[in-house]
C-alpha cells in the first residue's frame, strides 16, 4: 500500500514511473551475448540501475567505453570504501590499478554484495577493456592513475580544510568528470571541455552524495568515514559524530545547510558545461545525474533527517526527471524549480543565510537569463490538487491490471 500511497499523492508520477518500468526491462534485454560484457552490463544493471539506463541511450562505442569506466572507478572505489582492509594493503592496491586493468587474470575479494562479485570477477571488465578503442583505453588508463593516487593519498590524511575537501572530491570525482569529457571527446561527438567545468560537474555530484550519506559513513564499521572537512564541522560541534545527537539537533542542521551552501559554489559550472553539449544522448547522460543532485539538495537542506535515515528523492520524481529532461531548457527548468525550494527553506536566523541566499540568487538569475523558463513543466507542486473518487478508483483498477500483467509475465520458479 505504501506504494500506491504515494501514487494517489502524486498521481502524476505514474506514467513516467510505467515508462521508467519498461525503458528498464527493455534495457536488460539488450545486454550482448559474449559472456565478459554481459558480466559488464548485468553488473551495471546491479549497481546503478538509474545509472545504466541512461548509459544505454548513447551509442554503441561510446556506451561501452563510459561502462568500463563506471565498473573500474566502482571497483577502485570499493577498494577504497573497504575499510576492513589495512592500509598498508589498500594504498598499493589504489596506486596500482591502472596497470591491474590490463590484467585479464587479476582479482582481489573485498567490499559486500554486487560489489564482492565485481571484485572477484574482475577479469571479465579487464576483457572488455581490452576491445576498448585506444583512445578509450588511455582516456580510462589516465584517470585511473590520477585517481588512485589520489585515494591512496586520503588513506593516510583526514579531510581538515575546504581546501582538502575539494582536493578529495577532485580525486574522487573530478576525475571523473575530466575522463568523460576525454571519453565525449574521443567519440568524435563533443569538443574537449575544460578540466575546470569538467571537475565542477563531478565535486557537485560528489559534494551531494558526501551530504546525503552522512549517516551511513559514520556508522560505517569497523570504522567511520569521514568526509565533510573539520573547517565546516569544528564551527557546531567538536567531533563530526556529534552531529548524529538529538541534543546537537540545532547545530547539526546548521552544519548541514552550511555544506549545502558549499556545494552550490558549482551549480553555474555545472550549467555552463552542460549547456556547450552537443550530443542529446551525452546531454541526457550528463543532465540527469545533475538534475537530481540539486533536487538531492534541495531535500537535504534544513532537514534534521540527513542525521536520522535516508534523504533521497521518491522514485516518481526521479521517473519525472529522467522522462522530461531532453534539452537544456529542462535543465534550466528543472534547476530554477529546485533552487525556489531550497530557498522557501532558508531561515533567515541561520548563519549562513546571506550566503545561502546569494548563490541560490545566482543559479536563478543564471536560468532566467536563458530565456526558455516558460518552456518547462514545473517539478514543484503548488498547491496540492483535489482527486475525485473516481479517479482513486480508476488508478487502483489500473495498477490492478498492470500488477496482474506484470505478475503473469514473470517466469515460474
Amino acid at each position: 500500500m505504501g506504494c500506491v500511497g504515494v501514487i494517489l499523492k502524486h498521481p502524476d508520477d505514474f506514467y513516467p514511473l510505467m515508462k521508467l518500468k519498461i525503458a528498464a526491462r527493455h534495457a536488460e534485454k539488450q545486454i550482448p551475448p559474449e559472456p565478459h560484457w554481459a558480466f559488464c552490463y548485468s553488473m551495471l544493471h546491479k549497481v546503478s540501475r538509474s545509472f545504466a539506463l541512461v548509459i544505454q541511450q548513447l551509442p554503441t562505442e561510446l556506451r561501452n567505453a563510459v561502462c568500463i569506466f563506471y565498473l573500474v572507478l566502482r571497483a577502485l572505489d570499493t577498494v577504497e570504501d573497504d575499510t576492513s582492509i589495512p592500509t598498508d594493503v589498500k594504498v598499493p592496491i589504489l596506486t596500482a590499478f591502472q596497470h591491474h586493468i590490463y590484467d585479464c587474470d587479476w582479482h582481489f575479494s573485498c567490499g559486500t554484495k554486487n560489489y564482492k562479485v565485481l571484485m572477484d570477477q574482475f577479469h571479465h571488465v579487464s576483457t572488455a577493456f581490452l576491445e576498448l578503442g585506444k583512445s578509450y583505453q588511455e582516456a580510462i588508463e589516465d584517470i585511473t592513475k590520477r585517481m588512485g593516487a589520489g585515494m591512496a593519498k586520503f588513506i593516510c590524511k583526514e579531510v581538515e580544510t575546504i581546501n582538502d575537501y575539494d582536493e578529495y572530491c577532485h580525486y574522487v570525482a573530478g576525475l571523473v568528470g575530466l575522463g568523460l569529457s576525454k571519453l565525449f571527446h574521443a567519440s568524435g561527438s563533443e569538443d574537449l571541455a575544460s578540466d575546470y567545468l569538467s571537475n565542477s560537474m563531478g565535486l557537485f555530484l560528489q559534494k551531494t552524495n558526501i551530504i546525503r550519506d552522512y549517516l551511513e559513513d559514520i556508522n560505517e564499521i569497523p570504522k567511520s568515514r569521514m568526509f565533510w572537512p573539520r573547517e565546516i564541522w569544528r564551527k557546531y560541534v567538536n567531533k563530526l559524530e556529534d552531529l548524529k545527537y538529538e541534543e546537537n539537533s540545532e547545530k547539526a542542521v546548521q552544519c548541514l545547510n552550511d555544506m549545502v551552501t558549499n556545494a552550490l559554489m558549482h551549480v553555474e559550472d555545472c550549467l555552463k558545461y552542460m549547456a556547450a553539449l552537443r550530443d542529446p544522448s551525452i546531454f541526457r547522460f550528463c543532465a540527469i545525474p545533475q538534475i537530481m543532485a540539486i533536487g538531492t539538495l534541495a531535500l537535504c537542506y534544513n532537514n534534521i533527517e540527513v542525521f536520522r535515515g535516508v534523504v533521497k528523492m521518491r522514485r516518481g520524481l526521479t521517473a519525472k526527471v529522467i522522462d522530461r529532461t531532453k534539452m537544456m531548457a529542462d535543465v534550466y527548468g528543472a534547476f530554477f524549480d529546485f533552487s525556489c525550494m531550497l530557498k522557501s527553506k532558508v531561515n533567515k536566523s541561520d548563519p549562513n543565510a546571506t550566503k545561502t541566499l546569494s548563490r541560490l540568487e545566482a543559479v536563478q538569475k543564471t536560468c532566467r537569463d536563458s530565456g526558455v523558463l516558460n518552456k518547462r513543466k514545473s517539478y514543484i507542486v503548488r498547491s496540492q490538487p483535489r482527486y475525485n473518487s473516481a479517479l482513486i478508483v480508476m488508478l487502483f483498477i489500473v495498477l490492478s491490471i498492470l500488477f496482474a500483467y506484470l505478475n503473469a509475465k514473470r517466469p515460474n520458479n
